[in-house]
Parts: structure tokens; C-alpha cells; sequence
């Protein structure tokens, strides 16, 4: 890779550094001021008038900017230096202050929850408390959920040491995996590099080494998955939850029904997706079936492209100011301020995120970048989910609310416009083939494979309702699923069989990975509704869209662009534009020979 300006993220909008005197002071105003909205507020808050609730709401904001300004840069600092153990109890040690000062105010949510609606509706006539309406609704809807005080504290104090504890071991042990190729280490990031090589003995080496290491971690990391799935199930049950994926639901604002059409239209086109494609894929690589860690290989006559970091940062800028000189505006401020994190480096967390701690501030963005055209890609999926951030700032704290469902949308957008700018500016027709090639394989992972992903989390959980899933039987169920979904062409098999234990969203966002499909579906729906012409302004429209996506149901926000996110055809709509590429594929392929 061609090596420059790669810089890493500065914090210091947060604080400068963890031996700040302010993060003392901010973590002292934190407990008094929990204490003190107790003292003021517990029992009494259907004896308040508006204006008195407009101040308890205020009480509420201010706290929650502390909490999340100590939480966020105690995290952010930690994930790139994950074998720094000053950072890593830094983290730890706020995680459990901000778990303690806060149960003084564990009775809100329940006495307001018990309050009449004829009680919320008087408050809601006055403006300052009608400003935090998408909040109140939020908090009203889990209201037939919540336990007794005493219970919810028992919950929050427990979390240290059960669900959140079993996550900071699988996240610390991942980032401390070494993998061994012809000699030499690596780490997660750069090993699944590897699996992007042209040459297919090292993608063989690489695969194999990492269902390897995964095997001879695979006890560890089946305990802590079944912790982590029996600390989930317990609370369901005592919360009332009727399946494992229903909280997550509800907190995405979708029904149980809705997920499982989507989940059932994804899986009819199991075969005339991910099954044709791989077919292709493994003609164009020249064997009969490809092994599962060659899905994403470049093609043969694929152009081996490395891109430093200004290149990547232009493509990827010029696109977003193509579609749109609003959402150019916005992007640019990432990388004219220190606000991404980019070069792959030891202890550093694998994988790519955009975090926003603060509601009405702006996020970071953190990337593993090694210059592969796979890079380029993911830079536009997390600076979309920067500007989507950007959009929503004048929400304000309580009512920004993440529905990942949602959340993934701007993301999978932002890569479609690059891929589109990329396209445009491809004149070959083999550099276009491989280029459709590897954006189709793209939107297998985020809408095939993550249903895919949905079905085992949702066998795994179920089956632990009867006693501890072992190893054996959750690879099977993996392999199980992967074939399903991937098809003939693909083998899985003991040499692919750990790999689950890779996929983190298992671990600390159970039942995330059905967002990402939404999200896909979602996209391709609003990208062909683009292409149509039919919608005038349509850049506009989406990102006023995207400014409302925390606060409006999935019909009112596609009401403009002609979507109904309730028809099953709305599902339909997304996926066959996979199925149009996979069909320009088979036409390149005849014109190529």
C-alpha cells in the first residue's frame, strides 16, 4: 500500500487526555446532581405543572451530556490501544462510576410510565416540553417492560459483572488474536486483508490460520457467547419479552412481523442471488466451487488498484459533492478536523465504526485502512453514517435516538454513490465486470448474509433456552445457515466451520444484523426511486429524510419518494436491484467469453 496521511483521531473536544483534572470534576457533578434530581423529583412528579417538567427535562439533558461526553471518550480512547492496560482500566473505571451514580434515578422512567396520559398530554401543551415529544413517546413505549425499582437497580449494577463484563473479555481477547502467515503476524484487521489477495494460496493460508486461531479460542468464546445469550434471556423473561429478538425490535420501532418478512423475502432469493452469483464467481476464478473465504476475492482480471489515503479521501468526496453539495459540506469537515481514526495498528479494534457519543456534537469516524479498493468503499459507508450524525444535530440530546435499522441506511447509501461515481469513470469492460463483481459480493454480505447471520442468532438463542449451546453445535448451525445461504458453489466446511465467533454483533448488539439487510433493501428501494426521475429534488428529499430518521415512523419518512415500507413488495423492490447487476454480470460474461 502507498503509505501518507493517515492520521488518527484528537479527542481533546472531549478531554485532554485521562489524567484531565475536568473528567474528576465532570464525574463529581454527575453523582450530585443524580442524587439531587432524586431528592427533588422522586414522588413528586404528578404534582408538577409544565413549566416544572420543562425543568426536569432539562435536568435530564445536562446529564446525559455528562455521561455520555465520560463514556464516550473513555471508550474511544480505549479501542485503539485495546492492549494499553492504563486505557483499558480507564474505561472500566468509568463504565462503573457512570453504573452507580446513576441508580438514584432508576425511579423516573417507572413513576413517569404509571403517570396517566391525560397527565402527558397537559404537559405537552407547553412548547419547552413539547420540544422533547419524540423522547416522551420513546420512554412511554417500554413502559409495559419495566420492572420495580428495586429490580431495574439490581439490573444496572448486575450489568458490570454479567452481559457487559462477558463483552469486554470478547472484545479484549479478539483484539489480542495473532495470526501466523509464511511466517510473519498479523492481527484481526490485516489478516482478513489477506483474504482480498489476488493469489489464491495466501487467501488459503489466511483462512485456514484464522479458522484456526478461532478453533483454539472456540471454548472460550462459546462460553462467552452462551453467557452473553442466557444474561439477554433472563432479562427478556423477566421483562416479558415473548422471543429474543422482540426487545431489539421494539427499540427499532418495527414489528416482529415485519422483521420476519423481511427475513422470508430474503430467503426466497436465496438461490437467485447469492446462489447464482457464486456460481459465476467461481467460473471466473476457475474452479468448480470456491472455498468460503474466497467470496470477496478480486477476480483474476480485476485491476490490483492500492489507493493511498488522499486518493481514497477524493474519490470518495467528489461523489458525495456529485449527488449532493449539501452533503459534500458536511462530509469535508471530517477530514479537515481530526475526527477520524485510520491506520490499522497493533491493539487496535478491527473493523470500522462511526461513534458518536454526543447527540448535538460531532461523531468519529474508525477505520482499519490498508488501500484496498474494499477501503474506499467502507471510508464512504462510515462517512455516511458521519454526515447522517451531522443532519440530526438539532434534534437535540433526548430525542436523537440510534434505530439501527435506520442508522445503516445513510451508510449503505453513501457506498452506493461512490460505487456509481466508480462505475461512471470505468470504460473496460472487464474492469467493469470486476467492479459490479465485487459491489454484488458487498450487497450479498449486508442483505443476504446478514439474514443469514439473523437465522443462526435466532436458533442459537432459542436452543439455549434449553441449557448451554456446545462449540460442536454451534458450528453446525453455522455451516448449516452459510450453506443455505451461499449455496452449492461455495464450500463450507471444518476449515470455515469457527468463524462465527468472528462476528461481533453477535456478541454486544444481539440481533443487530437484520439492520443491515433493512437497510440494503431500504437503499436499493430509494436508489431506483433516484434513477427513476419521478421524484423531483430528490437529493434534497433524502436528506431532509435522513435528518427525520429518529424521529418519524418508516411510512411518513417514504411517503415522498412513493415507499411503503409495510408491503412486502417494498422488500422486493430493493432486492431484485441485486439481481439486475447480477444479470449485467452474465451479460459481461457473454460479451467477454
Amino acid at each position: 500500500m502507498k503509505k501518507n496521511n493517515m492520521p488518527a483521531w484528537d479527542l481533546s473536544d472531549f478531554y485532554n487526555g485521562i489524567n484531565d483534572p475536568q473528567i474528576a470534576k465532570d464525574l463529581e457533578t454527575y453523582r450530585k446532581s443524580a442524587i439531587k434530581f432524586a431528592k427533588d423529583y422522586k414522588g413528586k412528579l404528578t404534582g408538577l405543572n409544565s413549566e416544572e417538567f420543562a425543568k426536569v427535562l432539562q435536568d435530564i439533558e445536562k446529564r446525559s451530556k455528562i455521561a455520555s461526553r465520560l463514556g464516550g471518550f473513555a471508550y474511544l480512547n480505549m479501542v485503539t490501544q485495546m492492549k494499553n492496560q492504563e486505557a483499558v482500566a480507564f474505561y472500566q473505571n468509568i463504565e462503573e462510576k457512570l453504573t452507580d451514580y446513576v441508580k438514584p434515578t432508576i425511579f423516573f422512567s417507572l413513576e413517569f410510565n404509571k403517570l396517566p396520559q391525560q397527565k402527558i398530554n397537559e404537559w405537552l401543551k407547553n412548547d419547552k416540553v413539547k420540544a422533547h415529544k419524540y423522547w416522551i413517546k420513546r420512554v412511554r413505549k417500554f413502559k409495559d417492560y419495566e420492572l420495580s425499582e428495586k429490580e431495574e437497580e439490581i439490573l444496572v449494577e448486575k450489568s458490570l459483572t454479567s452481559g457487559d463484563a462477558w463483552v469486554r473479555l470478547y472484545e479484549e481477547t479478539s483484539s489480542r488474536l495473532v495470526y501466523t502467515v509464511d511466517g510473519k503476524e498479523y492481527n484481526d484487521a490485516e489478516i482478513s486483508k489477506l483474504l482480498l489477495d489476488k493469489n489464491a494460496q495466501i487467501r488459503i493460508k489466511a483462512g485456514k490460520e484464522i479458522n484456526r486461531v478461532l478453533l483454539k479460542n472456540s471454548h472460550l468464546f462459546t462460553f462467552i457467547y452462551n453467557m452473553v445469550m442466557k444474561d439477554k434471556a433472563i432479562e427478556d423473561e423477566k421483562r416479558g419479552f415473548k422471543t429474543p429478538v422482540s426487545s431489539r425490535n421494539m427499540s427499532e420501532d418495527v414489528s416482529d412481523k415485519s422483521v420476519e418478512v423481511l427475513t422470508a423475502a430474503v430467503k426466497k432469493h436465496y438461490k437467485d442471488i447469492a446462489h447464482r452469483f457464486y456460481k459465476l464467481k467461481a467460473k471466473w476464478l476457475g474452479v468448480d466451487k470456491i472455498n468460503y473465504w474466497d467470496r470477496n476475492a478480486p477476480l483474476p482480471f480485476s485491476n490490483d488498484v492500492n489507493y493511498t489515503w488522499d486518493e481514497a479521501v477524493k474519490i470518495v468526496l467528489d461523489a458525495y459533492k456529485e449527488f449532493s453539495p449539501k452533503l459534500y459540506d458536511i462530509a469535508k469537515d471530517f477530514f479537515a478536523n481530526n475526527w477520524v481514526d485510520v491506520p490499522p495498528r497493533d491493539g487496535k479494534r478491527s473493523g470500522a465504526f462511526c461513534s458518536g457519543p454526543l447527540a448535538t456534537k460531532h461523531p468519529y469516524l474508525m477505520l482499519n485502512f490498508t488501500g484496498k479498493q474494499n477501503d474506499v468503499l467502507t471510508l464512504a459507508h462510515e462517512l455516511g453514517h458521519g454526515c447522517h450524525h451531522q443532519l440530526r444535530i438539532k434534534n437535540g440530546e433526548l430525542n436523537e435516538h440510534s434505530r439501527m435499522t435506520s442508522e445503516e441506511v445513510a451508510s449503505v447509501f453513501g457506498e452506493m454513490i461512490v460505487f456509481q461515481s466508480m462505475l461512471r469513470n470505468t470504460k473496460d469492460d472487464k474492469a467493469k465486470l470486476a467492479l459490479i463483481a465485487s459491489k454484488v459480493g458487498d450487497m450479498i454480505n449486508t442483505a443476504i448474509r446478514q439474514i443469514a447471520f439473523h437465522c443462526f442468532e435466532t436458533r442459537a438463542h432459542n436452543e439455549r433456552k434449553n441449557g448451554e449451546v456446545s462449540e460442536e453445535r454451534l458450528s453446525q448451525i453455522w455451516v448449516e445457515e452459510m450453506q443455505a445461504s451461499l449455496g452449492d458453489s461455495v464450500v463450507i466446511d471444518e476449515d470455515s466451520a469457527h468463524i462465527w465467533s468472528m462476528v461481533g454483533h453477535f456478541f454486544f448488539l444481539p440481533f443487530y444484523v437484520y439492520a443491515y439487510s433493512f437497510a440494503d433493501c431500504f437503499v436499493n428501494s430509494l436508489y431506483k426511486v433516484s434513477q427513476s426521475g419521478e421524484v423531483e429534488n430528490f437529493a434534497d428529499k433524502y436528506l431532509n429524510m435522513l435528518s427525520l430518521t429518529a424521529l418519524e415512523d418508516y411510512d411518513k419518512i417514504l411517503k415522498p419518494f412513493g415507499l411503503n415500507p409495510n408491503s412486502e413488495d417494498f422488500w422486493e423492490y430493493g432486492l431484485s436491484l441485486i439481481s439486475s447487476y447480477i444479470d449485467e454480470l452474465e451479460e459481461l460474461d457473454k460479451k467477454i467469453g
